[in-house]
């Protein structure tokens, strides 16, 4: 069955209307915004909302927002992931409102500096840790340690991966060569310099772009999750660590997203033996920290420049805020008290649900379409299962997750604005997610009536 263009388009324009009509008090923000703001918003990337303005959001708590016209939406977007615990979760609010009574930034190591590397030690396996600010800054640390550690040039990733800001990340494939990834704004060099791109799930693609000994680092999620999640064949992971260990390659995890399958993420769920590895996001309960880790090998191959140099300040590792004693608070509560092991025994059958009602709903209307689920993840596609990133990227229909997003926002629901994905957290509850199928099931009926 295939949907009906028009109809897309009548629908979209009726609920752009409603929201217009509806959200006087963000459309006035947004119109003052635009005066000092980019766009009118503090990030560029706040304009992927759906509708012709943002929401502007009053408050936040556990899996509800408020926006400033009194609309009250379940939150299934959570941030992308930064608010997987919920929004201000009790424990982190408490550490965060004593430890900056105390000092928020002072260049110095605090007690909670020593249990953060534990517990990140504990539930991810590799044995020596480092603070960062944000996951990008982590995966481009990573990646220096990996270039200096091996003497090699060049980065691995996967076709429309997505590892936050990293240039070396920003490419893609096209006609069989890398290019810089659309919307890649001034890469200071072409990105065939720095970086080769294979397919997800590829091995013989993969196995080929090893064979140079150019490549000093494979950066991979255990699972795509940007551009919709593309599951990993089975045997997989075990081909992409043979094929590093045979070419001396680094295997660097990012586990940004994919920790919403367990405490450990995918690489204990997994068993996955990565060299570096790398987190943010959600690890603070919304306060800006990330972390990378390495093993014993990959420590004793950098520490030297990285760690007793007198230039250690100017390696290109590090930040002032890195490893503040404000983050490393919020990471000991979140870690120690909302993302538990009892929290995702409440989350990941959430997510179950939810799939499922979205399931029931394509299935009762005979469409072609399919959903995934990641541990406490999950997201509808407009295509049969695809096995890469190359075939998500072409099934992506813009106008139509546009109106799907828009009809949800105005009933009620944030999805995540840049691909279709519903993501659990503590405070999530059963009639959230079957608010989310009754609202999905209108729309589909409407849409193909």
């Amino acid at each position: 069955m295939t949907v009906d263009r028009d109809r897309i388009a009548e629908l979209r324009q009726r609920e752009q209307e409603h929201f217009v009509a509806t959200h006087p008090r963000s459309r006035a923000l947004a119109e003052q915004a635009g005066a000092s703001l980019l766009g009118g918003v503090p990030m560029n990337w706040m304009r992927r909302w759906p509708g012709p303005f943002p929401v502007f959001a009053a408050e936040a708590s556990g899996a509800t927002v408020v926006d400033v016209d009194g609309h009250t939406y379940v939150d299934l977007c959570l941030g992308d992931t930064g608010a997987m615990t919920g929004h201000s979760p009790a424990a982190t609010v408490a550490a965060v409102q004593a430890q900056a009574a105390r000092g928020i930034t002072t260049m110095l190591p605090t007690a909670d500096a020593a249990w953060v590397g534990e517990e990140l030690a504990r539930r991810f396996g590799l044995p020596l840790w480092q603070i960062a600010m944000t996951a990008t800054d982590a995966n481009r640390f990573a990646l220096r340690l990996a270039r200096h550690a091996t003497g090699r040039p060049k980065v691995l990733v996967f076709n429309y991966c997505y590892h936050g800001s990293v240039d070396e990340s920003l490419a893609v494939l096209k006609r069989g060569r890398v290019r810089a990834s659309s919307g890649n704004v001034g890469p200071q060099v072409d990105p065939s310099a720095t970086t080769e791109v294979v397919e997800f799930n590829d091995v013989a693609a993969l196995e080929a772009a090893l064979a140079t000994g150019e490549v000093a680092a494979v950066l991979a999620e255990p699972a795509l999750t940007n551009i919709g999640i593309v599951h990993p064949e089975p045997g997989y992971h075990d081909a992409l660590r043979r094929l590093t260990r045979d070419t001396g390659t680094l295997l660097i995890i990012d586990e940004t997203h994919t920790i919403c399958v367990g405490p450990g993420g995918a690489t204990a769920a997994d068993g996955l033996e990565p060299d570096l590895f790398t987190i943010g996001k959600p690890i603070g309960g919304g306060i800006p920290v990330a972390a990378f880790g390495m093993t014993h090998d990959v420590a004793a191959r950098v520490a030297g420049e990285v760690t007793y140099s007198d230039d250690s300040d100017i390696s290109g590792v590090g930040g002032t805020l890195s490893g503040n004693a404000l983050a490393l608070a919020a990471v000991r509560a979140t870690l120690g008290q909302v993302l538990t092991a009892e929290a995702y025994d409440h989350t990941i059958p959430l997510a179950q649900r939810w799939a499922d009602g979205v399931a029931g709903v394509i299935d009762a209307h005979g469409l072609p379409w399919h959903v995934h689920r990641l541990g406490c993840r999950a997201e509808y596609w407009f295509c049969p299962p695809p096995r890469n990133g190359g075939e998500a990227a072409a099934a992506v229909d813009h106008e139509l997750d546009a109106l799907l997003h828009l009809f949800a926002l105005n009933r009620g629901i944030l999805l995540t604005p840049f691909h279709n994905m519903a993501l659990m957290c503590p405070a999530t509850t059963e009639a959230d997610v079957d608010r989310h199928t009754e609202v999905f099931a209108q729309a589909v009926a409407e849409l193909i009536r």
